[in-house]
């Protein structure tokens, strides 16, 4: 599993870090095409090569290829509605909530996928991305097609763990040589 030679890759300081990377995978409230297109999804949205790569290679068993398609397809227009959303929202001038978006976003009306996964899998980028806009309108439509409360959790806890997965190695990357942590 290329999960498990990430694994491998983070340093001791990050070891609940590890421990939760091999947690994560194993929801009793979201379905495996839910829990592999919620960490396609975040995995993307964290912009690490090395995260991408390990997480797309172990979701392509997991995963047909319309539910890898549709991951990535909520990665791509949650990084474009994330940032204009949480803007309008952080604005203090209200008027901007009130005008049309004017952005394409077809794919969330017909993404590939089962809607519910979709709209699972967006809010896992909406919180790594911090938009509270859409975090809302992802919740409320999730659980209105019957996802639980321990389901958003778990999708929350995924989109966490594969964000700091991603932000141990990038700063490992940064650090002098000299400076960085023996594995």
């Amino acid at each position: 599993m290329a999960v498990d030679a990430l694994k491998a890759r983070i340093p001791a300081y990050a070891k609940d870090i590890k421990l939760n990377l091999s947690n994560i995978f194993q929801s009793t409230a979201l379905s495996e095409s839910q829990v592999w297109g919620a960490a396609l999804a975040a995995a993307l949205a964290t912009r690490n090569a090395e995260v991408i790569g390990a997480v797309a290679e172990d979701a392509a068993g997991k995963l047909s290829a319309e539910e890898q398609q549709a991951a990535k397809a909520a990665a791509a227009i949650m990084a474009m509605n994330n940032i204009y959303y949480r803007s309008v929202h952080l604005l203090s001038n209200k008027e901007y909530g009130k005008m049309p978006a004017r952005l394409r976003m077809n794919i969330i009306a017909n993404p590939g996928a089962d809607k519910v996964d979709f709209e699972l899998w967006s809010l896992a980028v909406s919180a790594i991305n911090g938009c509270g806009m859409c975090l809302d309108a992802h919740e409320r439509e999730v659980l209105a097609k019957g996802v639980s409360k321990e389901g958003v959790q778990d999708a929350l806890r995924i989109a966490g763990v594969i964000h700091a997965v991603a932000a141990v190695l990038d700063g490992e990357a940064a650090l002098p040589a000299e400076q960085q942590a023996a594995a």
